[in-house]
């Protein structure tokens, strides 16, 4: 009934939309003293709660209802304006450049540079920008990270295809090699570098702008950007009065709704924004289920001319199915259900029981401080936390959840036949241990932070940066017992301080350790800007220190059951210019070096309390080259680049005789290199082309030989091992990549878009120690591939109120695709470990603004 009622509104909305038409305000926000784009700013039709913000090139677009009016234009910093416009039977109308003046009297703008964000034709950086529109419009139900695939140097996997479990890779660099931040603040983990974008789900529907920084980056902090850096800014408290209502549906029962409401600034100097979303449904892939909330808190005070504070709290409390095991090519064609099985789920009394599946909720709250301390200087100051709880599910005990086992599967790739296994332990007896049962790695953690930056003029063309930045996290690791299957307890023997303890559901067991994280950073960052020259330098230090108390190992009076603070120091430093050549070409060149600490794994190796004694820093250095066209119709980026990674952390553990061994492999060495291309053209007001390519040539450097050998108490053992690298591809991300796409108003109220992607020059993952035999084959080489997606947006009004109808359709053609591959035995296809991406997929949305 409900997804009845939800289809008849949706297809109420779309009769309505036409009785309404609109057209299109386009045009570009600067400083009227040196012409520098402003981002953030809002623009509102006068008289009206319809509004929009500048991108971080100052470029804004905003659909209005009545032929003739005006836009006031306002940026905390500088003095508003007032632009008149008449559509006059057009479709499309464009202001072009509109100069904002400066106000000696208002808060001065500290955003820009509190968030590390790029300016166009300034930063010298890669950069590419997203707007809130294109995320609104675009995204659908695809994740979060998927709205950067037409990103040059971007590769975005769904993984196994649930909820949240999309993966974001850069130049060839995974997720714990690229920095995310949010409103300035980073939200990679602590201890081993990754994001997990089903913590952040409701970012979508408050994001103001996304910024992704290829390569080094604008940020000045420490971060793990050796990708490089997708900065993420939520709505701010100035946003104009108002809000919206959102309702989303789409294929295998998706619905997502929600709100948002804004207060504006009151007469008294505070402003608040709230936002509150459900989404529930099922993606494409089987059994991938999604409970899932999200709501987003903005509480800001203005003090006098010179203070604000602003509080954000937001989160996302979820729960999803997974499919977690990747199967063979064959095994997809060999099943029922194709590109969609997923052997990780089953029933129990007629219920469905995801037995891979992700729960967590990671509320993150922040506090931030804005201070004009005078007419050249400035204060930032972010103090946050964040408290995270859940795990992934998971199987126990004797494996009775084999892909092709008949003995507890209707027919092979089928559901598990949980009642059958509930049957078997219960035929054991109360007074014996469950056989097989279902248990959740849990990582629950603790995470406090306090970043603070300062900004002078340290002349009329020097502008001086400077801050600290401390973090301490607390990581508490253990396995619960989540089902029992039947039985009535578990025996575990994994305790040294409780050997043969009874679990029950609920009980911790198997392992149980606390890791903890201190990060202390300086930096600065000197910034020179006259005429035609833009340029940076900066640098930064840190030191990182790991800790580690293990419950279950080692007894309370053992020496080992808690480590002292391990501490490494890193150093970074990075510098750029930029040259404006006229009003329509720019170059700009960076370079760069950085040491990154070791992450968790590396340091204490195998989860024991044993530092590894070898564990050291990894060095990077990265040059680029970058040029830049704009014109009123066209607009191209060309970047060339360069990243070479030394002494990347790798450690191996292995069994033999029964015998344990573990190895810290040094000196492995990777060179990213390549090439992108970013395009955007508009021949005439209602159609806008654009283009993206990307080529990269990314391989591993070296070989490395003589690696020790160790056993669990770190004494030498056996003969050294070599591993064979070189000139061996790097794996887990397209090395090619192209986007075409275009959007065409066919209406003064209702545009239509396309865009094709394609990947290739893509390797198959696989276990970098493992290739210990010289003259192994090339890493497997997936197929290529292309996807071609459709959408329209129709804006209208409706009761008053502007509404728009959002409609996509994913993968238009069902192309079959090889999204993900782990290599199998001899590297070939047939042994490869794949998942395949979604088919066609679709939503229609509709969103009322208020």
């Amino acid at each position: 009934m409900k997804k009845i009622t939800s289809s008849l509104t949706l297809v109420f909305l779309l009769f309505a939309a036409f009785m309404q038409a609109q057209g299109t305000i386009r045009g570009t926000v600067v400083d009227g003293e040196n012409g520098t784009p402003l981002p953030g700013v809002n623009v509102v039709v006068d008289g009206t709660t319809n509004g929009v913000s500048t991108d971080f090139d100052g470029v804004f677009e905003i659909q209005v209802v009545d032929n003739a009016g005006s836009l006031r234009i306002s940026y905390v910093g500088f003095k508003p304006s007032t632009i008149a416009f008449d559509l006059s039977g057009k479709k499309v109308v464009n202001l072009g450049t509109v100069q904002l003046e400066m106000d000696s009297d208002a808060l001065d703008e500290v955003i820009v540079k509190a968030y590390s964000l790029a300016i166009d034709r300034k930063t010298p950086v890669a950069v590419s920008t997203i707007k809130a529109e294109t995320i609104q419009n675009e995204l659908g139900s695809q994740e979060f990270p998927e709205i950067l695939k037409t990103t040059p140097g971007v590769y975005v996997t769904r993984g196994g295809g649930g909820f949240g479990d999309a993966e974001l890779r850069v130049r060839g660099f995974n997720s714990e090699n690229v920095a995310v931040m949010i409103n300035g603040i980073p939200v990679n983990d602590m201890e081993n570098g990754r994001v997990y974008w089903s913590n952040w789900a409701g970012l979508s529907d408050v994001t103001s702008s996304m910024q992704v920084q290829r390569g080094l980056g604008a940020a000045m902090i420490g971060l793990p950007s050796i990708g490089g850096t997708v900065n993420i800014v939520t709505k701010a408290t100035d946003i104009n009065k108002g809000g919206n209502v959102i309702m989303t549906t789409g294929n295998d029962g998706y619905t997502k709704y929600g709100f948002t409401l804004s207060t504006g600034m009151l007469e008294n100097d505070w402003a608040a924004t709230v936002s509150l979303s459900r989404t529930t449904g099922e993606q494409f892939v089987d059994a991938t289920t999604i409970d899932a909330y999200s709501y987003f808190l903005n509480v800001a005070k203005k003090i006098g001319d010179n203070h604000e504070l602003s509080f954000t709290a937001f989160g996302a409390p979820q729960r999803h199915g997974q499919r977690q095991n990747r199967l063979l090519i064959d095994d997809y064609r060999r099943s029922d259900r194709g590109i969609r099985t997923n052997t990780d789920y089953g029933y129990k009394n007629g219920q469905l029981v995801n037995i891979e599946d992700n729960f967590y909720h990671k509320p993150q709250m922040s506090l931030n401080h804005y201070w004009t301390i005078n007419d050249i200087s400035s204060l930032t100051t972010s103090v946050y936390y964040s408290i995270g709880t859940g795990g992934g599910g998971g199987t126990a005990g004797t494996n009775k959840f084999g892909k092709y086992d008949t003995n507890y599967r209707d027919q092979e790739f089928g559901p598990v036949n949980l009642d059958k296994i509930v049957a078997e332990n219960k035929a054991l007896g109360q007074a014996t241990s469950a056989e097989t049962f279902l248990r959740a790695s849990r990582n629950n953690h603790q995470w406090y932070g306090a970043l603070s930056t300062y900004n002078t003029e340290l002349s009329e063309y020097i502008d001086l940066t400077a801050g600290v930045d401390l973090r301490f996290y607390r990581g508490d690791h253990y396995t619960e017992l989540t089902d029992l299957l039947g039985a009535a307890f578990y025996l575990d023997n994994s305790d040294v301080n409780n050997p043969n303890r009874v679990v029950r559901e609920g009980d911790k067991y198997n392992y149980n350790d606390t890791g903890y994280t201190n990060w202390q950073g300086l930096f600065a960052q000197a910034e020179y800007n006259k005429d035609a020259i833009s340029a940076v330098i900066s640098v930064a230090g840190n030191n990182t220190s790991y800790k580690r108390e293990d419950y279950y190992k080692y007894t309370p009076d053992d020496p080992l059951r808690e480590t002292d603070w391990i501490n490494f120091t890193a150093f970074s430093t990075k510098g750029g210019i930029n040259y404006r050549l006229d009003d329509v070409n720019n170059v700009f060149a960076n370079v760069g070096y950085f040491e990154r600490a070791p992450f968790n794994e590396a340091v204490f190796i195998n989860n024991r309390n044993v530092v590894n004694e070898d564990a050291e820093n990894q060095k990077i250095f990265s040059a680029e080259l970058g040029y830049g066209l704009r014109t009123d119709k066209f607009r191209a980026d060309l970047n060339v680049y360069r990243t070479q990674w030394m002494d990347r952390s790798y450690t191996i553990t292995r069994t033999a005789n029964t015998i344990q061994y573990t190895a810290n492999i040094l000196g492995v060495d990777a060179l990213h290199q390549g090439v992108e291309l970013e395009l955007q053209y508009r021949p005439i007001e209602t159609l806008t082309l654009t283009g993206m390519a990307s080529l990269g040539d990314w391989q591993w450097d070296n070989n490395v030989t003589n690696v020790q050998v160790f056993d669990d108490q770190q004494n030498p053992i056996g003969d050294p091992i070599d591993i064979f690298l070189e000139g061996v591809k790097v794996g887990n991300s397209a090395q090619t990549t192209f986007a075409l796409g275009a959007d065409y108003a066919v209406l003064a109220s209702t545009t239509v878009r396309a865009s094709f992607n394609y990947a290739g020059n893509y390797y198959a993952d696989y276990d970098v120690t493992g290739r210990s035999v010289e003259g192994l084959p090339q890493t497997w080489e997936m197929p290529d591939y292309g996807v071609f997606d459709l959408g329209l947006t129709h804006r209208f009004n409706f009761g008053g109120f502007n509404a728009q109808i959002n409609a996509n359709v994913f993968n238009v053609l069902g192309t079959e695709y090889i999204s993900d591959a782990q290599d199998g035995d001899g590297s070939v296809a047939e042994t490869a470990l794949v998942y395949y991406g979604p088919g066609r997929t679709y939503t229609v949305g509709a969103k009322i603004n208020f």
